[in-house]
């Protein structure tokens, strides 16, 4: 068991992550429990758009409100669905050390091939407490992890300096998620560990600008709704097509805008599913569906990129 651990961490390690990956919502049933059902039918429409993989327990998949045992359900849930079409990152974040290897040997030991860990949120750390957190997972679990900088949520920004010292002393650091948005932080990021690492947007303004500087893809809420739009760009960009890369982006900025930036994420990303006929299901409380007057703005913005004509019948 322990020698196919370390298999599976030297080719996770060795391999790239390319490609527009879904930090997949979670679809709860109006009694708040998960709906596997719905998550199964949204697994099939996010796979048949092209996505190189999915990010089950993500901050779009609510995860700080999912419990530890309904955390390890969704990972064996969406594993089982998938069956090895695409890659499967399992989101570990929390707020304490203990916590996270906790959460990452639950996914290392459920089959999940990489982990995606959140900066500690809440108590905001030194920069030598963000390193020791890190190699601290990374010398706990044998299992490659991506690094997730995620100032909207945690209230601070990983300083590039620390992403490249956790680069250099933990070998089992395959990437980074950069969610900051700001261009300047990107392309210090890939200047000083974009050869060692897999640079990966986590704002959907930044999604051209990261793959022209030389980063690897996206893990995009946006990409929850419009998977095939994002697919589009990352296939055109690497294929040198800027006019359609450039108008792919376009529609991928004013879908952000619209469902992250101006209305409340979570809820906004579900209404829009759900408009096409896709069972996101509601938000976890305390969080609540959006009202009428938002979910109209939601419903007028897919009209205007004509996305309701493929909605599901």
């Amino acid at each position: 068991m322990v020698l196919f651990t370390q298999i599976l961490l030297y080719l996770a390690i060795s391999l790239e992550f390319k490609g527009i990956f879904v930090p997949n919502v979670t679809p709860f049933n109006n009694h708040g429990e998960i709906d596997s059902q719905a998550l199964s039918d949204l697994i099939e429409f996010w796979l048949d758009a092209g996505v190189s993989g999915l990010v089950v327990n993500a901050s779009t998949g609510e995860a700080p409100m999912l419990s530890r045992e309904e955390r390890k359900l969704l990972i064996k849930l969406v594993l089982d669905k998938v069956e090895g079409r695409a890659t499967i990152i399992a989101g570990t974040g929390a707020i304490g050390t203990r916590e996270v290897i906790e959460l990452t040997r639950d996914a290392r030991d459920l089959g999940a091939e990489v982990a995606l860990v959140a900066a500690p949120f809440f108590f905001k750390p030194s920069e030598d407490e963000l390193f020791q957190h890190f190699a601290s997972l990374a010398a706990s679990v044998d299992m490659p992890f991506i690094l997730y900088n995620v100032p909207k949520f945690t209230g601070y920004s990983v300083a590039p300096s620390v992403v490249e010292r956790i680069a250099s002393e933990c070998s089992n650091l395959v990437g980074i998620k950069d969610s900051s948005g700001n261009p300047g932080n990107m392309a210090e990021i890939i200047r000083l560990v974009g050869d060692k690492i897999n640079v990966l947007s986590g704002a959907a303004d930044m999604t051209l600008p990261t793959l022209a500087m030389g980063g690897k893809g996206a893990i995009l809420a946006v990409a929850n709704v419009i998977p095939d739009i994002c697919v589009n760009l990352y296939k055109a960009a690497v294929k040198g097509d800027l006019k359609e890369a450039g108008q792919c982006q376009l529609t991928l900025s004013y879908v952000n805008k619209v469902l992250v930036r101006e209305h409340s994420q979570i809820a906004a990303v579900k209404e829009a599913l759900n408009f096409m006929g896709q069972p996101a299901g509601i938000p976890r409380r305390p969080l609540r569906p959006l009202p009428q007057a938002e979910g109209r703005e939601v419903h007028n913005a897919l009209e205007a990129i004509q996305l309701l004509q493929y909605r599901k019948t």
